[in-house]
């Protein structure tokens, strides 16, 4: 899998190293965490991936962080392992880029303790097609792009699934893989990284894309979806999340509290125009 991200090569490789040994046993009990209360004065080291979460959280830095009596600082990942294990092993203070179905597999798989602290934004997944105009274009013998990691993935499948492409085993949950479609309708699947699914559009009819990759490139969701997930009763809004024990440090709480201002709200609709969506408030 590859993994770009911007940071420097010897953190990097320290959290995955500490990671390794957590995962053999050395000391995983989330009660050791630091406690960071007297951290309060320093600044909140948050990772995120570049779009929308690390414009997120600059737009809270240069706009609101200052008057609330908080020191930000915005460390861009562009993979959706190393801002978890970069938490886990206190590399860096908290996480904004994923949602929780992804959490709790990723939790259970590497045995780490990363909590949620509060929701911000819906990033609604979507099929896009450099060559169909719509679903209905999509015929057997096609080829479609899905994610591979397990979450998104199963969420992917459940797209197509409402949109009368492939038919799922009856009860499937948000784990559901390849082997759970009982009728592909002629499909063929090519299973890609999420990060890399849309430059794979020149070379499949179709591809299901991530919320905040499909904006990196290009793409806007409320436009150029053929189809896209429905936001009522959505489970997939993107949270703030930290270490479990650093839930309460006053510098998290001060974030939280920003991430849910009216400001932030305001700023998601008006900077992505539906391609985004706020996951706190009534949405206008």
């Amino acid at each position: 899998m590859r993994k770009n991200i911007k940071l420097t090569a010897g953190i990097a490789a320290t959290a995955a190293l500490a990671l390794g040994l957590t995962a053999c046993g050395t000391s995983s009990d989330p009660s050791s965490t630091k406690d960071s209360a007297g951290a309060a004065d320093k600044p909140l080291v948050v990772a995120a991936s570049p779009t929308p979460h690390a414009d997120i959280l600059n737009f809270v830095k240069d706009n609101l962080a200052a008057k609330a009596g908080l020191k930000l600082e915005v460390k861009e990942f562009t993979d959706y392992v190393l801002p978890n294990t970069a938490t886990e092993t206190g590399q860096v203070d908290a996480n904004f880029f994923q949602h929780k179905p992804y959490l709790d597999d990723f939790n259970k798989k590497n045995g780490t303790h990363i909590v949620p602290v509060v929701n911000v934004h819906l990033e609604p997944l979507g099929l896009y097609s450099k060559s169909l105009k719509s679903v209905k274009d999509i015929k057997a013998g096609q080829t479609v792009a899905v994610p591979n990691d397990t979450t998104n993935e199963g969420r992917a499948l459940h797209l197509l699934a409402e949109n009368g492409l492939i038919t799922l085993k009856d009860g499937v949950g948000t784990d559901a893989k390849l082997s759970d479609i009982t009728d592909k309708k002629g499909l063929e699947f090519k299973e890609l990284e999420a990060a890399t699914v849309p430059r794979a559009l020149n070379d499949v009819d179709a591809a299901v894309i991530n919320g905040n990759y499909a904006i990196e490139a290009k793409l806007s969701p409320a436009k150029d979806a053929l189809a896209l997930e429905k936001s009522e009763g959505n489970p997939y809004a993107n949270f703030l999340a930290v270490k479990a024990g650093n839930e309460k440090d006053a510098r998290v709480q001060k974030l939280a509290e920003l991430l849910n201002s009216p400001e932030v709200k305001k700023y998601i609709e008006d900077t992505y125009k539906g391609s985004v969506i706020p996951a706190f408030g009534a949405a206008k």
